[in-house]
């Protein structure tokens, strides 16, 4: 065997390595229904190859997967996506991509551990497919905001339309995103930070303004 082969094929390859000025880490989570563009939107925007975890659908969910309006999809997430992109030369986020289909939700319990926040994939073609995960979120108080996927086929409604349909409170951000694009993914990400940085500042306000009166 060739040494130098060998040597070669072991640890991650060089693009992948943390780079050595990162200081703080950030847990972010991308949850949705099924086949709203979560496995697209972090491969598009991860610096690193991303980790997936698709693998074929068979007869066996035939009756089990809603696949109303994604008839076409023929791979699904089974387990997580998942990516890295960073932020500037400190701040480094990780990128988790949750299963879509509800029997595999029992994981998104692990995922939701730790998260800073979490962005919510819609599809307009299936936004009641969106209900039960905003709930879910809601009850974890977990902060997230609201990104509209834009696929070719759906329809194109206002976001305070959809904000309506889904019942979502006026603090919550909702954005449009197109999910194949790293740009659009990565102001989505912002999006998520100012918004986050924002629910940070306003709690640091309400303790100060509390010890104050004390």
């Amino acid at each position: 065997m060739d040494s130098r082969g060998s040597e070669l094929a072991v640890g991650p390859a060089r693009e992948d390595v943390l780079p050595a000025s990162a200081t703080a880490a950030v847990k972010i989570v991308v949850v949705g229904g099924f086949g709203v563009g979560k496995t697209t939107l972090v491969g598009a925007v991860s610096e690193i190859r991303p980790l997936t975890t698709e693998e074929t659908m068979t007869e066996v969910s035939v009756g089990v997967d809603d696949v109303r309006g994604v008839e076409q999809k023929n791979a699904t997430t089974v387990a997580m996506d998942f990516g890295r992109i960073s932020i500037n030369e400190e701040l480094v986020l990780y990128l988790f991509g949750t299963p879509g289909q509800q029997r595999f939700w029992f994981l998104w319990t692990g995922l939701f551990e730790g998260a800073l926040g979490a962005i919510v994939l819609v599809d307009t073609r299936r936004l009641e497919a969106s209900f039960d995960v905003i709930g879910r979120l809601e009850d974890g108080g977990v902060p997230f905001i609201v990104a509209v996927n834009v696929f070719p086929d759906a329809p194109t409604h206002p976001l305070d339309e959809v904000r309506s349909a889904l019942d979502l409170p006026a603090a919550v951000p909702i954005v449009a995103c197109d999910a194949r694009s790293r740009a659009s993914s990565r102001d989505t990400l912002l999006a998520l930070l100012h918004y986050l940085h924002r629910l940070s500042t306003q709690s640091a306000a309400l303790v100060a303004a509390s010890a104050a009166r004390e």
